[in-house]
């Protein structure tokens, strides 16, 4: 986002599989006064927000089918309707989604529309595990180091047997798991 031409525009990031599913249209396309009990006022969903920038769509394998289908209709026509709103709102924002799952498998079982796939699938990125990428551990060390002594915490240095200690681990949980085994470590460090 901050390298491209929508750099000036706004990045909107939303976690799909965190929304319960009765709310996600209303997050993702608005809503109007009155579309349902508790809309009170009109709601600008995530679309909107991210004019002339980038939404993107975190774990979009977890989406429900009829938000898939709306999200479809958004992307193919250029427009969204808010919930309970009659007026088509045109969007400019650069799509990019993501998922820790394997959609194939999930489309042949009905559980992700293929046509959907497609159209999100313009430049796939296939980051493998961080486990197949040990020479990136020692880098992505240092950058949470880095990242807990500009929030103001002590600064620490990696030395070279902690970067190979690192580099060994299976890190099931990826860059998360290393970055809050990071944290741990500040937690409990005691000097």
């Amino acid at each position: 986002h901050q390298l491209g031409q929508r750099s000036a525009g706004p990045f909107v990031a939303v976690n799909t599989a965190a929304i319960p599913a009765e709310l996600i249209e209303s997050e993702l396309f608005g809503h109007e006064k009155g579309a349902f009990t508790g809309a009170v006022a009109r709601h600008i969903g995530k679309f909107e927000q991210a004019e002339g920038g980038t939404l993107f769509l975190d774990e979009i394998g977890d989406m429900p089918m009829q938000a898939q289908t709306r999200l479809l209709r958004a992307l193919q026509s250029g427009s969204i309707r808010r919930v309970g709103g009659r007026e088509e709102v045109k969007i400019d924002a650069r799509i990019i989604a993501a998922t820790n799952r394997d959609l194939a498998p999930m489309i042949a079982a009905g559980q992700f529309r293929e046509d959907l796939f497609y159209r999100i699938n313009v430049v796939p990125i296939d980051l493998p595990p961080l486990r197949d990428r040990p020479d990136d551990i020692e880098a992505l060390a240092r950058h949470f180091l880095s990242q807990a002594a500009s929030e103001g915490l002590p600064r620490h240095r990696l030395s070279d047997e902690a970067a190979a200690l690192l580099s060994h681990q299976s890190w099931r949980g990826n860059v998360r798991e290393l970055k809050n085994v990071i944290e741990r470590l500040y937690v409990c460090d005691r000097d």
